[in-house]
């Protein structure tokens, strides 16, 4: 880590870190196939989860050492009691510019408003499929018409990017791939093609991965897909458009090509652990170090550890076995 005026993250590889993920809860109020087990996982207590106060002042350091982008997630970060003036007081911290929301769309129509006033114009929603019946069999519950129209009114109240986050998942949703990329050129949607990645314990057990060349190849029915030029707050994902479209169409390679190399990002988990790689169980214990009353120093302290022990790539694509055992709900991916 660089130090003086203008503190930086910068790992072995010479990354960057600059982009902060934040699971603020471990609840969730579906029950996707490919995330959560039938039998059930205990969920965190209450007193292990880090509290608001305790995240914002984890915020403060971090920005203090260069993090300048946040994005708060779950399980479902709306089911947390104190949300939204969570969110306001998160928005205004010094040094932050990117502040942005990640949902499965569930409570998002009744707390649009409460959502736009804390600050917050960008949102991701997951959103697996258009058809009602398989949003029922992926997610346990029928939801699907109440999400809808979540996304339809953040539209008409202007929020921008609204990004759907599409988990690609052979014999589930791969006939409707083509369909979900036809929204981005009625609206102004980012449409987000992610590669299924094996964290955690799951029931879904696809029979062969439904990788990014062979979705791009389902595409092109729709025309050419146009390179966009990438923002200086983009993520892993690129960037598309269709000609004369409203919105973008975008992919997540995680396995078939991997983005390691420009990864920008760590994560806190909603038990208070720091991973500096989502596809990776190493993680650096915050929570201890709040509840201790550390020091400010301390706990930047644990931040450079934590990029110190980034790894370089991930190997879930290599010929060794590998899985992720933490629960994508308490990580937040």
């Amino acid at each position: 880590m660089t130090t003086g005026n203008d503190l930086k993250l910068i790992d072995h590889c010479n990354r960057h870190l600059n982009y902060l993920r934040i699971s603020i809860t471990d609840r969730c109020n579906l029950q996707c196939r490919y995330c959560v087990p039938q039998e059930l996982i205990p969920k965190l207590s209450h007193t292990d989860i880090l509290t608001y106060e305790e995240i914002l002042r984890v915020v403060r350091v971090a920005t203090r050492l260069g993090i300048s982008k946040v994005r708060i997630t779950g399980g479902e970060p709306l089911v947390r009691k104190g949300v939204y003036e969570f969110l306001r007081e998160l928005v205004v911290t010094d040094g932050l510019k990117d502040v942005s929301l990640t949902t499965n769309g569930v409570l998002l129509h009744d707390n649009l408003a409460k959502i736009q006033s804390a600050g917050i114009s960008r949102i991701n929603i997951s959103l697996d499929t258009l058809d009602r019946q398989k949003f029922y069999e992926i997610t346990g519950f029928d939801e699907f018409e109440r999400v809808w129209q979540g996304i339809q009114e953040a539209n008409r109240m202007g929020f921008h990017p609204i990004k759907l986050n599409i988990v690609a998942l052979r014999g589930v949703n791969d006939a409707e791939l083509v369909e979900m990329a036809r929204l981005s050129l009625r609206f102004p949607f980012h449409i987000r093609f992610i590669e299924y990645m094996p964290i955690g314990q799951a029931d879904f057990k696809p029979a062969s991965l439904l990788l990014v060349p062979e979705i791009k190849d389902q595409l092109r029915v729709l025309g050419n897909l146009i390179p966009v030029q990438e923002d200086m707050h983009d993520g892993p994902a690129q960037r598309y458009r269709y000609p004369d479209a409203e919105g973008e169409v975008g992919f997540i390679p995680a396995i078939s090509q991997h983005f390691c190399n420009k990864c920008n990002r760590l994560r806190l988990t909603a038990s208070g652990q720091l991973r500096p790689c989502l596809l990776s169980d190493h993680q650096e214990d915050l929570k201890k170090l709040l509840r201790e009353n550390g020091s400010d120093r301390d706990l930047a302290d644990i931040f450079i550890s934590a990029v110190n022990h980034k790894p370089s790539d991930h190997n879930l694509v290599s010929q060794k076995s590998a899985h992720v055992c933490g629960q994508m709900r308490a990580i937040g991916g």
